[in-house]
Formats: structure tokens, C-alpha cells, sequence
């Protein structure tokens, strides 16, 4: 599966189903002050698990960050 990360061509050996998994396979899991747009559309997070994954599709990940 080919997927566009951050702007990023990235290959898997395997097909990942949602944007859930792809955040544990990119995050490891740690999603707070995430927020993420499939396609240039932000994804709420309660709809991650339920929001398909195709080839070639563009995500943006967006991690908050503090400082002043």
C-alpha cells in the first residue's frame, strides 16, 4: 500500500484499513494533540476507526506543540 505522509511517499508491505492503524503504525500510538487531515478533509478523531485507507491517499499529520 502506498500511502503520502507529511507530504511523504510511504510504502507498506501490508494493507492498512483506517486511519486508526495508521496512527498506531506512525505514532505508536500516542494520538494526544494530534489531529489529522485525509485528502485535505480533517478527520474527527471518534471517526479515525471507521474512515477507510486507499493507495495514494494524502494524510496530514498534525501534532500540537507547545512553546511561546
Amino acid at each position: 500500500m502506498v500511502l503520502i505522509i507529511n507530504h511523504q511517499l510511504t510504502n507498506f508491505a501490508f494493507p492498512i484499513n483506517n486511519l486508526e492503524e495508521l496512527m498506531h503504525l506512525e505514532l505508536k500510538g500516542k494520538t494526544n494533540g494530534v489531529a489529522i487531515a485525509l485528502n485535505n478533509q480533517v478527520i474527527p478523531r471518534n471517526s479515525w476507526s471507521v474512515t477507510p485507507l486507499a493507495d495514494n491517499d494524502s494524510i496530514l499529520i498534525i501534532t500540537a506543540t507547545q512553546g511561546g
